[in-house]
Formats: structure tokens, sequence, C-alpha cells
């Protein structure tokens, strides 16, 4: 039997995490293609299958599982053996992968690449943006931002970014001439609300908090988009009441396009952490950027 290349395990390897050929080449840069010939190759030279595919899934053989099972540690060794040259560098190189909310990719990051890149030109950021939880780390991302309530408590986590946010509610002048203000978060069950999709399909119920008073509202609208973008022209133009992050409706309402309702029923929440799990030898792209990330720039 020829022995299989290192890099068509590796590619095995990412295709078994993400379930997915083009999930593992999003991941890794590549195109799903080279990906299918890396498999082909390695399933001829091992003579046996570890992935079985349809035109919509991706599994694992009891072979793969095995093979995977028995991959990963050897090749996280490998990684780590190969990153500790990085401490004979000036400055440390490599990519780093990072898998955050749209939300932080529009209004966190934005302010922090330039600077982050600038001050190592050796790494490479590769920034996966998408309000779908996943296990960012077995689909092969260094780490990950979310917010506090969907991190697990393994994970060490580094405030980034603003630390306290809230839920704006607004809607155009003109809809709320013609429609009136909505006083209690109940009252919105009379109204017209543009709801927003998430990736996963779900359409979430808008929540409010006044006091230690919670109230959950399903509103109703016709207009549900997965694009803040759509929907806040959709609220400029009078078709209903918008309910998001204050750094997204914010700036609507500062030019007067947008007027906040129920502010004193605004939720408010911590801000978003970067987190990855606690182990000895971290990759150096990552523990730059954490480095970045706390104040501590070279």
């Amino acid at each position: 039997m020829i022995e299989p290349d290192l890099s068509d395990l590796d590619a095995f390897a990412a295709v078994a995490r993400a379930r997915s050929f083009r999930g593992a080449a999003a991941v890794r840069g590549v195109s799903a293609s080279s990906l299918s010939e890396a498999m082909r190759r390695l399933e001829t030279r091992l003579g046996a299958r570890l992935l079985n595919r349809t035109t919509r899934s991706v599994t694992l053989t009891e072979a793969g599982a095995r093979l995977l099972e028995r991959l990963t540690p050897a090749l996280g060794e490998i990684a780590a053996a190969l990153d500790t040259v990085n401490a004979f560098r000036d400055t440390p190189t490599g990519v780093l992968r990072l898998n955050v909310p749209v939300i932080v990719a529009q209004t966190v990051l934005p302010a922090m690449v330039g600077g982050f890149l600038n001050a190592y030109p050796g790494i490479t950021l590769e920034v996966t943006a998408t309000d779908q939880f996943i296990d960012v780390l077995a689909a092969g991302f260094d780490a990950g931002i979310r917010y506090d309530e969907s991190l697990e408590q393994d994970m060490i986590r580094v405030p980034i970014g603003p630390r306290r946010q809230r839920f704006v509610t607004a809607a155009s002048p003109a809809y709320l001439a013609a429609r009136g203000r909505p006083e209690h978060p109940k009252d919105l069950l009379e109204h017209d609300c543009i709801r927003h999709r998430f990736d996963s399909g779900v359409v979430h119920p808008w929540e409010y908090e006044r006091g230690d008073e919670i109230v959950r509202v399903t509103p109703k609208g016709r207009l549900v988009g997965s694009s803040i973008e759509l929907e806040l022209a959709g609220a400029v133009q009078g078709l209903g009441l918008i309910a998001s992050f204050e750094d997204y409706i914010g700036p609507a309402i500062a030019r007067g396009e947008l007027v906040e309702v129920l502010a004193d029923w605004s939720a408010r929440f911590s801000g978003p952490f970067l987190y990855y799990p606690s182990r000895t030898h971290m990759p150096a792209p990552l523990r730059a950027f954490v480095d970045y990330v706390r104040g501590t720039k070279p």
C-alpha cells in the first residue's frame, strides 16, 4: 500500500468535521473539487471508503470514523510542533480562522483588523460571519466570537468590543403618524413588524424587559428578511416596526428616519466575547490576536 499524503489526511479531517465538501473548502480557502480529488486519492491508497456522499450530505463510514478518531490528535500534535517554530521568528506567521456573528463582523472587527494585521504582517486573517450556531472548533476554526448566553462553560473567554449593548425598537415618523405609537410590548401584536430570519431558519420572538418584568411577543408583518439592510430600508419606508441592535438602528434614528419606541422596555445585554478552548499550546496567530484584543500590542 502506498503511504497516504499528509495533506490528503488533513483534507479528510476537514471534510469529516464539516460534514460537507463546500463547508470544508470555505474554511480552508480551497475549492471543493480539490478536496474531492484528495478524498478519491486517499480512499484509493487506503483501499477503503471513508465517506458516504449524497447530493445533500456527507457522513462517515465506520472506517472513516475510526480513522478520524485516531487522526485528530495526531494532526493537532503536528500543527503544534510546526507552530513552535514561531517562537524563533521576529513576528508570528500563519493563518487565524475566526467564526463570528454578522453583527460583530459589521460593527466590531472593522475597527480592529487594520491595526492587528499591520502589527503582525506574517498573519493571514480569515473571518467567516454567520448567525448560525455551530461547533466552530470542530469545523476547523481557531476561535469564535459569540455572546455570553451561547458560550460553553469550558471555554476561555476574552471580552471584545462594547461591553454593554441593547436592542432598540423603532419605526418611521410616517408609520407612527398613521398607526399610532405602541406603549407596551403587547401593543406590537396590533402592528406591522419587520422580522429577521436567522441562518438556521428561525424567526425569534421579540423580548422586552422592565425591572423584573420580561415580555416576549411574536409579532406579525408582511416583511421577513435575512438582511438587516433590507429590513432597515423597509422600516424607513414605513412598512412597520423594526427591532434589532442599537448599532444597526441608531444611525437611522440620529438622522430622523426612524423614531425609537418602547425605550423603557429596551433589553440590555453584555457585549461579545472571543472564545477558544483551554489548552497548553495556543497557535501563535491566535495568541497574537488575544494579546491584541487585551491591549498588549507588540
